[in-house]
């Protein structure tokens, strides 16, 4: 690793136990009690780092290995014996995540009595040559040209269904005189198109020339915040096609690993975070089914927090540039209402503070998750309406106010504090020295990062702030009985 790079890594670590041994491109991490090293294991194994991907492996410990009982959770002083299972986690492998990733496609309706077959026989013969378990949303948009289908297999056992539904539509195209071409439609979910994409559409066009096929994708103002689906239309031979989609869907899964183990490594600093109603991979999406043991609300519902005491609501001052406002807010409001009511937060647009405002700064108030989900789609919003460059990653400056007499702990001794949240979290930390406290004695911390580096900021300095409000509560006597009585005084 760079020096940078691990420097950071180190900073990670130290989350889970203390960095014993440091070799090229290796960090030792010892730890004695086996739920941390599980936890660790979870957290970090496949975490994409500058691209960079983590790879955590267990290496017993020969003299704790008598006391300590397995990772498993089996017998004392039990060894597990052969080989570990393929996609074990904890061995070295990244998870396996990839079977979670459903194949979805748009159909001709005029095709679907085809591919359902008399009685449903067609479809019951697909699902078990291809051991997949096939969805057919045929009450989906009613009256529309195309529907939806859901392929829940391998990525092999996907490739094979859709391969045997296109060749059932060509067959029936044939029969029925159709004489449209009938191309391979994908539905992705749109965060995962920029990488399909890829710089400067490498990505693409290398998958066409590959696959001597010519792929569109439809475009981004078709997105609307509750169908987060882009349709990747490919054209070509049925074995071209099929080539193409193998490609395509090996791209949109990879996509999806990086961001369920980036979103793993921040859950745990959010209780309870339902990784699923975040909206910012196709957790929640029509088709996805539930992944990472999480229930997946409807699209817009609210949730995801697994106790029933309403957490802290928190407030996050966020700056966006001036001439965005107008897609955050949309057309009479309505975007900045539907973000709002998605993510369970109060989201307000403060008024211009001069004539030449560059930044306009966006109020968020809501318990953790909310802020997570508000956030990621503003982030995301300036992305697609191209407020920053293909290349250029957003980074938004967010200011998080806390009481005066915090912010030496946020800062620590000789600032190692702040420094070790940067080395950390990637993001700039900064408590602007000689700050008047307002009219609640708060001062301003100021975080400036792209999206994951700014969330995992926030949480740590909340984390901080919960730390000193537990100092700060006084401690109930010993008896329980209020504070003690005056002594009466000797006559």
């Amino acid at each position: 690793f760079p020096v940078v790079l691990g420097q950071v890594l180190d900073g990670m670590l130290a989350q889970y136990g203390t960095v014993e041994n440091c070799e090229q491109g290796t960090r030792t991490c010892k730890r004695t009690h086996n739920t941390y090293v599980r936890t660790a294991m979870e957290k970090l194994n496949g975490f994409l780092m500058e691209n960079f991907a983590l790879k955590v492996s267990y290496i017993p410990d020969e003299m704790a290995t008598a006391d300590a009982p397995p990772l498993g959770g089996g017998r004392r002083g039990f060894v597990p014996r052969g080989p570990p299972r393929s996609g074990s986690p904890g061995m070295g492998a990244r998870p396996k995540l990839q079977s979670e990733v459903p194949l979805r496609i748009l159909v001709p309706t005029q095709f679907v009595g085809a591919i359902i077959g008399k009685e449903g026989a067609t479809i019951r013969n697909i699902t078990k040559q291809t051991h997949s378990k096939i969805d057919i949303h045929r009450k989906e948009n009613a009256g529309a040209a195309e529907k939806p289908i859901t392929v829940h297999s391998t990525p092999e056992g996907c490739s094979n269904a859709c391969r045997t539904i296109m060749e059932i539509m060509q067959k029936e195209a044939l029969d029925t005189k159709f004489t449209e071409e009938i191309p391979l439609k994908i539905l992705a979910h749109n965060n995962f198109v920029g990488r399909l994409i890829g710089k400067e559409g490498r990505n693409l066009k290398k998958i066409e020339v590959d696959t001597e096929t010519k792929i569109t994708i439809s475009p981004l103002q078709d997105l609307t915040l509750y169908n987060p689906e882009r349709t990747i239309t490919v054209k070509g031979s049925i074995e071209a096609c099929s080539r193409a989609e193998e490609e395509v869907m090996k791209k949109v899964r990879e996509s999806y690993e990086n961001d369920v183990a980036a979103m793993n490594l921040q859950s745990n600093l959010i209780p309870g975070l339902n990784l699923n109603a975040l909206g910012l991979f196709p957790g929640g999406a029509p088709g996805m089914g539930p992944s990472m043991g999480h229930n997946v609300p409807p699209p817009g519902a609210q949730g995801g927090y697994s106790f029933g005491v309403s957490p802290e609501s928190e407030t996050v001052h966020l700056f966006i540039p001036a001439l965005a406002v107008g897609a955050i807010i949309g057309k009479q409001g309505q975007h900045i209402k539907q973000l709002s009511r998605y993510a369970g937060a109060s989201i307000k647009v403060a008024p211009p503070e001069g004539m030449d405002t560059k930044q306009r700064m966006v109020i968020i108030a809501g318990p953790p998750e909310a802020q997570f989900k508000a956030q990621g789609r503003i982030f995301g919003k300036l992305k697609e309406e191209n407020f920053f460059g293909p290349k250029e990653e957003v980074k938004l400056e967010a200011h998080i106010k806390v009481p005066s007499f915090a912010a030496g702990r946020v800062i620590g001794k000789g600032g190692k504090t702040v420094n070790e949240l940067q080395n950390l979290t990637s993001a700039e930390v900064v408590v602007p020295r000689d700050q008047t406290p307002d009219e609640n004695d708060q001062v301003i911390v100021k975080i400036t990062g792209h999206f994951y580096a700014s969330q995992l900021a926030q949480r740590k300095i909340q984390e901080i702030l919960s730390q000193v409000r537990r100092q700060q509560q006084p401690k109930p006597s010993p008896r329980g009985e209020g504070p003690p009585l005056p002594r009466p005084s000797r006559k």
